[in-house]
């Protein structure tokens, strides 16, 4: 669980002075090429990287041993859905009202920077009766959320063709002056997929902002098309989860994964499974688009919703299934939730090496293939401090069955009815 709040933070993981984040010397993390380094943080970045036991502790006590972590790029969740996250228990209907969004995107915020994201994209519904309200909730949890990690938006209207398309357009417009970092929308739900899609570009190329569209994917002509158009935006253009081009047949989805990738349009995966419903759980061709060249990112989409009760919001899940049943490699896997979701946030690239950002998850573990399999204690660095700490201690009672496990003793430790058993201690 994660740290108690009340505890005062050691250094490195507290607010920073006026200045900016104390500097801190992460000790002995192990690196996914086996190296046991040392890395110094200062400034928002990685300031030196060495040998275990090379570099000096910044100040007194700015240290944090990682022994037994392995050290990664922080991942990025490139398609969350903060305005509905953690609702599916809610009784009556789901209440979009200002402040209960911005409770709700808050808390899943968090959750999913616990898990390691220290960057989020929130696609956010607008229009009806709930008008801009939904996306001023979200605008309001990135401002408490900052420093912390980074939430960004993006506008998803309505429909904007037909009878009803001039207000939906006008208020996608007012979404960007009021602060949505990006535009998407639902096209396959408007009578008109091909006008909706200019409409959104239109808007995109006006304000200069990046495009995230939210499509199933199931049409190749309308992809083909898609990606003519959305070839010249500059900002950036996005798809996803395009779970529907995973049953088209495979020389008919590699046609539109080449249109894709001459375009230059990105494609967002969701391998927990798609974010409208139970009929949607299957996943977007990740080996077939990545062959062809998409740049290709994977994200959790619906975090314990009316489309998913379970989601989990955990970058590591969803590399984890991109391994398990996507057929990557696990170095693979996690670059899809890491370089490639902060590639399709439009986020500078993160090595563990001097002058990188500092966003860096530490993971119980030695080898990345077991980290994704059995991923509980996390620490997360956001712009050069420690801003979440997870740790999982699993406990067996004494047993002839189980000789030689490791044991941690706790000083202090209860006794008698009702303590915890008395056996191996393994940190996960």
């Amino acid at each position: 669980m994660p740290a108690d709040s009340k505890q005062s933070p050691p250094p490195g993981e507290g607010p920073g002075a006026p200045g900016g984040p104390v500097p801190l010397l992460l000790s002995h993390a192990r690196l996914t090429d086996g190296r046991t380094v040392d890395v110094r943080l200062a400034g928002g970045r990685i300031e030196a990287v060495g040998t275990a036991g090379s570099l000096a502790p910044a100040g007194p006590g700015a240290r944090v041993d990682l022994s037994g972590y392995l050290l990664l790029p922080a991942p990025a969740e490139p398609h969350a859905h903060a305005d509905t996250a953690l609702s599916a228990d809610s009784p009556g209907p789901l209440s979009y009202a200002s402040d209960e969004v911005r409770r709700r995107a808050t808390e899943a915020a968090l959750l999913q920077l616990g898990h390691g994201a220290t960057a989020l994209r929130a696609h956010v519904g607008i229009g009806g009766a709930h008008g801009l309200g939904p996306l001023e909730g979200v605008l309001g949890a990135r401002r408490s959320l900052r420093g912390l990690c980074e939430l960004t938006t993006v506008a998803v209207p309505g429909p904007l063709t037909g009878a009803a398309g001039a207000d939906g357009r006008a208020l996608l417009r007012d979404a960007v002056r009021t602060g949505a970092d990006a535009v998407g929308g639902r096209p396959d739900l408007d009578p008109d997929p091909v006008g909706y899609a200019e409409a959104v570009l239109e808007v995109a190329a006006e304000h200069g902002v990046p495009v995230d569209l939210h499509t199933d994917g199931d049409d190749p002509a309308w992809l083909t098309r898609f990606a003519a158009m959305a070839g010249g935006l500059r900002a950036g253009v996005t798809v996803g989860p395009c779970a529907g081009l995973g049953r088209l047949p495979p020389e008919v989805a590699g046609r539109a994964a080449d249109r894709l990738a001459a375009a230059g349009v990105a494609v967002v995966c969701l391998p927990q499974g798609g974010c409208a419903g139970a009929g949607t759980r299957g996943g977007a061709p990740a080996r077939l688009l990545r062959s062809a060249g998409v740049r290709l990112a994977a994200g959790s989409g619906a975090l314990r919703d009316a489309a998913n009760p379970v989601g989990r919001g955990d970058p590591l899940e969803a590399a984890y299934l991109l391994a398990s049943l996507g057929g990557f490699s696990p170095g693979e896997a996690y670059g899809a939730v890491g370089a490639g979701a902060r590639a399709v946030l439009g986020l500078p690239e993160v090595r563990v090496e001097a002058g990188f950002p500092a966003e860096l998850l530490a993971v119980r573990g030695t080898r990345l293939a077991g980290v994704l399999s059995l991923a509980y204690s996390r620490i997360v660095v956001h712009r050069g401090r420690v801003v979440a700490r997870t740790s999982a201690v699993r406990e067996y009672c004494d047993s002839a069955a189980a000789p030689g496990l490791p044991r941690q003793a706790r000083p202090g430790r209860p006794s008698g009815p009702g303590s915890p058993p008395a056996g191996p201690v393994v940190r996960s």
